[in-house]
């Protein structure tokens, strides 16, 4: 596919067990609906220079990168600035997100009933949700019309940061989904065939799953083991995983090591990723 897709959750509420993430099941989501994997994800608190470091990262991967929460104005949101830092640039106020912002401060006058005052300091304080690493863009926002932004790193990762509430959060990633990797869309189909081992060990099983792994090399071999599963009791789900026109000969190699080894097997599970 040649781009992975990673995601990084910011906020102590995350880590305290306050909220619960709601945002890599959905970003997994997102990306299935379009034949698209998320590679990897990461959990930061509100500390500055734990994400700074782990933007820098971010940054250097080449891959595309979803960085929800922090993008806020009150003291404990540190994204904005802490992308700043990990590109090695200054901070300035984006035109055109000015313009959303003052668009949207209008509408909450009109909605209140009360003149729009451009000056007022809760106003001017409001600005700030605008101002993004030099030469950012930015990402649209259809609840509120408070941008994201995006910055691309010189190690070829490209970071998109949108807020933590996931009204705005999720409409935001599928639009930069749409906007920028539509060309990968279903590029390369994935697909996983499994099957229940039962009263596997994974010990037994490991030479069998190398062998797969060494003759098929596009091919990646899983193990998922249960010892407690209502209706298998203790199994193992052991199965093959990849490109979906290379899965049927590991899979048919995968099923003939298992006869070889007097396996016990129960249902077959197919599952387009």
């Amino acid at each position: 596919m040649g781009v992975k897709f990673g995601l990084i959750v910011v906020g102590d509420e995350i880590l305290s067990g306050k909220r619960a993430d709601k945002h890599m099941s959905k970003v997994i989501e997102l990306l299935a609906a379009r034949g698209l994997a998320l590679a990897y994800a990461e959990y930061v608190g509100d500390e500055p220079d734990r994400i700074t470091a782990v933007l820098q990262r971010a940054f250097a991967s080449g891959d595309a990168v979803f960085s929800t929460g922090g993008i806020g104005a009150t003291p404990d949101d540190h994204t904005r600035q802490s992308a700043a830092r990990a590109l090695g640039v200054g901070l300035a106020l984006h035109p055109q997100a000015e313009s959303l912002i003052r668009e949207r401060m209008q509408d909450m006058a009109k909605e209140q009933g009360v003149p729009y005052e451009a000056d007022r300091p809760d106003n001017q304080h409001r600005l700030n949700m605008g101002v993004f690493p030099e030469g950012a863009s930015i990402i649209p926002n259809p609840y509120n019309k408070i941008p994201g932004f995006s910055c691309a790193g010189t190690g070829g990762g490209r970071l998109f940061f949108v807020p933590g509430f996931p009204v705005m959060a999720w409409p935001m990633i599928e639009w930069v989904l749409d906007e920028h990797y539509a060309h990968l869309f279903n590029s390369a189909p994935q697909t996983e065939h499994s099957v229940s081992v039962h009263g596997g060990l994974e010990a037994l099983l490991t030479p069998l799953m190398q062998q797969i792994e060494l003759d098929h090399p596009q091919i990646k071999v899983f193990s998922l083991p249960s010892v407690d599963h209502p209706q298998y009791g203790r199994h193992i789900e052991l199965g093959v995983k990849g490109p979906e026109r290379l899965v049927p000969a590991a899979w048919r190699a995968l099923r003939n090591g298992l006869h070889e080894i007097g396996a016990s097997c129960g249902p077959e599970m197919v599952r387009k990723l």
